[in-house]
């Protein structure tokens, strides 16, 4: 654990090829009005820095394990300099990525299939490739949502438009659901009629699927 913090901080700035007035100057930037005579008394242990400050400076000072740096039990423990900003190097890539994001962060996101569930003759709803999204503004109770490809849908749903979908083994006669038929994907309005199940498409130039073992028919959830 450091002690002297005063010293440590001083150790920092000339590490980072700073002299006082400019260390001031950088944290003034960042809104926190400070002199070169005031981080003088830091670094001496005449004063201390608030949270905010201490902080801030750690910053500017490129200090990405504070607990390592000042109680010795951080990532960087048992790290020299460069270890340190190795470590400081690795982290940059993930947080460009994008891929480690806190979700709290980011608000509600749901997965978007990116084989496009067809509206038209069909592909296969791979479960396993998906991309996370934003879900600001998906109808309450989206579970995920998928691309429709094709026009047999036309004119509720578009080709490439984005739907959502409610999780559920089964939907109702007249309902939009997602299903699997024959190893194929598709969006389609589920008709249970007295001669059989069929797979309707609001595009009229579009004729009825008919789903000839309806034990064979997977459903994925009900359009939102």
């Amino acid at each position: 654990m450091v002690d002297d913090i005063g010293g440590k901080l001083a150790a920092l700035r000339r590490q980072a090829g700073l002299s006082q007035k400019e260390l001031a100057q950088r944290l003034t930037a960042l809104g926190e009005p400070i002199s070169d005579k005031a981080l003088s008394k830091w670094e001496k242990n005449a004063t201390q820095p608030s949270a905010r400050q201490f902080l801030l400076a750690c910053r500017v000072l490129g200090v990405a394990d504070i607990s390592g740096e000042f109680l010795g039990t951080g990532l960087s423990q048992g790290l020299d300099a460069v270890g340190r900003r190795k470590l400081a190097e690795y982290a940059d890539p993930l947080r460009r990525s994008g891929l480690y994001e806190p979700r709290a962060e980011r608000g509600r996101t749901i997965k978007l299939y990116t084989l496009a569930a067809s509206a038209g003759p069909g592909q296969f709803l791979d479960d396993g490739d998906y991309t996370w999204i934003d879900a600001h503004g998906a109808p309450d109770g989206a579970d995920f949502a998928v691309r429709v490809a094709g026009d047999s849908m036309e004119p509720r749903f578009r080709d490439g438009q984005t739907v959502y979908v409610k999780a559920s083994p089964t939907v109702r006669d007249g309902e939009m659901g997602l299903f699997s038929w024959q190893g194929s994907g598709y969006i389609k309005q589920m008709h249970d009629r007295p001669d059989g199940v069929y797979l309707h498409s609001l595009n009229p130039a579009y004729g009825d699927i008919p789903v000839t073992d309806p034990a064979q028919l997977r459903v994925f959830g009900r359009i939102l």
